[in-house]
């Protein structure tokens, strides 16, 4: 049996394995590339054509079970040409590459309708389709160490034109075994999730110091939102799994923010905060160039009752803005149903007491009329949406007329 022969029988094998297509297969593929027999580079090799066969799900589902050749196929001409991939592709690979399939062939029945993101659906769907590359967010005053050790390690990193902390690095760079990111020079961080922030320009609003994070969970954007308030911060990061606070409190540390931001399972009933964020769970539409295998388990039903969890968590984090303050909604979805629809809602009902605001800043993606669509792929990003909302001041006492003192009557005017 040749090389490439035996590498279609095993992830024919592993693909088997890898079923059923839910949430749970990132953990799963981790524990199958983890067999022993495999070495790191059998490992990039397998990583590279599970993740290929994940996005060409739907296409690979249509070709007969049997037929293996024609399985390869399409495998070996969508997979990326890489020294591991050398035998499969050529052993594999048409002679004459066959057309691209339609990106939006590859996405689940709803997509086109859903999407949210100010551009077409079909080039929303290719930008998520397309392999990510590495985006880490560094501390300015110590950038030029990290850099340093990039350079070191033959890395390219390009700095954003517009997020001037945003350096993009080439897909499966390991950053994280560096020393500079050991020693917290930098936090791994997609520029999309980056722009969420970025585009409040913060600085320039004085929101004030003190803001809860209602869904923290490993703690990016509370990392970020500490840095970006500065030494005064003072940020409760609320998540309800543990693990996930545990390593934001990590992460933290490492950075040397965990002065700023204190832990929580929830915000105190009553507790009044000068900003709310709600980076609020969702169905991970944005999230496809890593995570292709929620493209086969999320369904109408997933993003109905995402959006049903959304509106819950935006309505009970609305009570905790103080008056004046800022209530920031997200998610990383690109389904109306999660973004627009959501936010509409909240002021369908919400309307006496916020009023919404646009972003600060564009930062070259499309506004809607709630919000902004931080669009997949514009700068090779994940997709994000961001909606403001400001709650109204408190009325002030001379907004409302004293009440005349009973038995007398008010003095007439003078002459």
């Amino acid at each position: 049996m040749s090389v490439a022969h035996n590498q279609l029988r095993v992830v024919r094998e592993l693909w088997k394995r890898l079923q059923p297509l839910d949430r749970s297969v990132p953990t799963r593929l981790q524990g199958l590339l983890a067999d022993r027999r495999f070495g790191s580079r059998d490992r990039r090799l397998y990583r590279e054509l599970l993740f290929t066969a994940l996005r060409h799900a739907r296409l690979l589902a249509a070709a007969p079970g049997e037929d293996e050749v024609a399985w390869a196929s399409r495998l070996a001409a969508a997979c990326a040409a890489s020294r591991e991939t050398e035998a499969f592709r050529g052993a594999f690979a048409p002679a004459t590459p066959p057309p691209a399939p339609d990106s939006l062939e590859l996405t689940p029945p709803w997509f086109a309708a859903e999407v949210d993101a100010g551009a077409p659906a079909t080039g929303v769907a290719a930008a998520l389709l397309a392999r990510a590359p590495v985006w880490v967010r560094v501390d300015p005053a110590r950038a030029d160490h990290a850099q340093a050790e990039w350079d070191a390690r033959g890395w390219t990193a390009v700095p954003h034109p517009v997020l001037t902390a945003a350096r993009r690095l080439p897909p499966e760079t390991n950053v994280s075994a560096c020393a500079a990111y050991l020693s917290g020079h930098y936090e791994i961080q997609d520029l999309g999730s980056q722009a969420v922030l970025a585009a409040l320009d913060l600085p320039a609003r004085g929101p004030g110091p003190r803001w809860l994070d209602a869904c923290a969970g490993a703690g990016g954007k509370t990392l970020q939102l500490a840095a970006l308030l500065g030494p005064a911060a003072r940020i409760d990061a609320a998540d309800v799994r543990p693990a996930a606070l545990a390593e934001l409190r990590a992460r933290a540390a490492r950075a040397g923010l965990g002065g700023r931001i204190r832990t929580l399972p929830r915000a105190a009933a009553g507790e009044r905060y000068d900003g709310v964020l709600v980076d609020a769970p969702c169905s991970g539409s944005g999230t496809w160039r890593r995570a292709p295998h929620l493209m086969a388990c999320t369904g109408d039903a997933e993003i109905a009752a995402a959006a049903r969890l959304q509106t819950l968590i935006l309505a009970e984090s609305a009570a905790h803005v103080r008056p004046g303050g800022l209530l920031v909604y997200a998610t990383c979805s690109v389904a109306r149903r999660e973004n627009e629809a959501v936010a509409a809602a909240f002021l369908a009902t919400h309307g006496g007491d916020y009023v919404s605001e646009p972003a600060a800043l564009d930062l070259g993606f499309p506004r809607l009329a709630l919000g902004l669509a931080i669009t997949p792929g514009r700068w090779d990003n994940d997709g994000f949406y961001l909606a403001i909302f400001r709650r109204r001041p408190a009325p002030r006492a001379a907004d409302f007329p004293l009440p005349e003192t009973p038995g007398r009557q008010a003095s007439p005017d003078p002459p």
